[in-house]
Formats: C-alpha cells, structure tokens, sequence
C-alpha cells in the first residue's frame, strides 16, 4: 500500500522523513505530490534505498483553468511518474476525467465542485482514477468535518455503482499527518467505505506507478499512449 503525500516545501517535512515514518507504518511506498509550483528536491533512488521503501514522483497540477491545465499536463506528463488534476472545480473535474494523460483526480468534491455520474462513467472509461481524500475527516472540525464526510459519502455511491477506480489518501503534508493503513480503514468505516475498498485504493497508487514506469520503459513503446487536449497540450 503507498500513500500520496505534499513534502517541503508544499508540506511541512522532508521526503526523507515522510518516508521514514511511512516505512514505520508499514507503506511499501509514497508518492511525492507536491503542487508544480512548489516541487520537492530529492533523488527517488538515494530516499527509497535509505529507507527501504518505494518513492514516487509525482506532481498535482493546479490550474484556473483547463487550459492552463492542460498545459501544465502536457509539460509535466514525460518527467513525473505520476500527474493528479486538483479538482474542485466543475470544469477542471470534466477536464481532468477526460483526459487519459491524467492517472488521478484529486480533491473531486472540494470547493464548489461536484462529481455526478456522468463524470464517474467518463473517468472509468479514461482509465483516470478519482480521489478519496480523508484529510478533512481527519484534521477538520465542525461543519467542515460534517460536509466532508456527506460528500465522500456520495463520492463512494458513484464511484461503487459505476465502477470508477479510485485511489485514497490521508494527504498528508507532514510527517505527523500519516496515518497506518489500518487507521484508515478505520476512517473508511466511518464514511461508508468498507475496509477491503480503502485498502484497495491505497495500493492504487503503487499499481498506477508500475504501469507508468513501465510504459515509459525501453521494453515499452507505444505510441499515441497520452493524450492531452486543448490548446495547451503538447
């Protein structure tokens, strides 16, 4: 199982020292999701070794728009082993499950953003996986922590009637932030997510890794693979 994390400069601690306790945790790996704006500095290789555990590059697009997005996609998708759309926002959750360049949709029902079937249908067949973001359940309170959990309520009924994949993450931005495997299906309990389903979408992320790395291998050459449209594109 892997969790999906925002290190320093975006988060509060080092990738050494997120992989340090996510290793603790009992994680085979993390996926390092800073904003592209504020990237972490590390070697993949030099953290994972140390710490014996798999460390992904990766990065969440933020975006005004979807064409800036789709710029940001473009430019990002050969260098990063993972791309995440942060969502939210009405066009940018259309954007982002349209387009098969994007391996996940982050925070689908934050803001004013909204998740429906038709968008729950289109990441399926995109192959882009939506998000299950705990983080307001776990550090938020009052009628925060009561909307969060209404929507990922309603993220769970779509995404399980129509067979959308999924990831989960606690979204860590520190060290202290982690938590083990088990507290989260704990917390999936909570929302209505069964056990077995957040363990799955933990491992998502080491799976949709693993494609990539392998696509973009030497043994693995295909065309045409991502796709990226709009203006911005490349």
């Amino acid at each position: 199982m892997y969790e999906a994390v925002h290190a320093r400069p975006d988060g509060d601690s080092t990738v050494a020292r997120l992989a340090l306790t996510a290793d603790e945790f009992g994680f085979d790996g993390i996926v390092v999701r800073n904003h592209g704006d504020e990237p972490a500095s590390f070697d993949p290789e030099t953290v994972g070794e140390q710490y014996d555990i798999d460390v992904v590059p990766g990065v969440e697009v933020r975006a005004a728009d979807p064409s800036r997005a789709s710029g940001f996609v473009g430019s990002h998708r050969d260098s990063q082993t993972l791309v995440l759309v942060h969502g939210g926002d009405r066009q940018l959750n259309r954007f982002a499950v349209e387009q098969a360049a994007v391996d996940v949709l982050a925070h689908p029902m934050a803001g004013d953003g909204d998740f429906n079937h038709v968008l729950a249908r289109t990441a399926r067949e995109n192959g882009v996986r939506v998000e299950f973001n705990l983080r307001h359940v776990l550090r938020a309170e009052g009628g925060q922590r009561v909307q969060a959990l209404s929507d990922l309520q309603k993220l769970w009924e779509l995404v399980d009637q129509y067979d959308t994949p999924f990831v989960v993450s606690a979204d860590p931005r520190s060290h202290l932030h982690l938590r083990t495997p088990r507290e989260l299906q704990a917390v999936g309990d909570v929302v209505g997510i069964p056990g077995e389903a957040v363990e799955t979408g933990l491992a998502e992320w080491g799976r949709l890794a693993e494609r990539n790395r392998h696509r973009t291998s030497d043994a693995f050459v295909e065309p045409g693979v991502w796709r990226v449209t709009d203006d911005g594109g490349s």
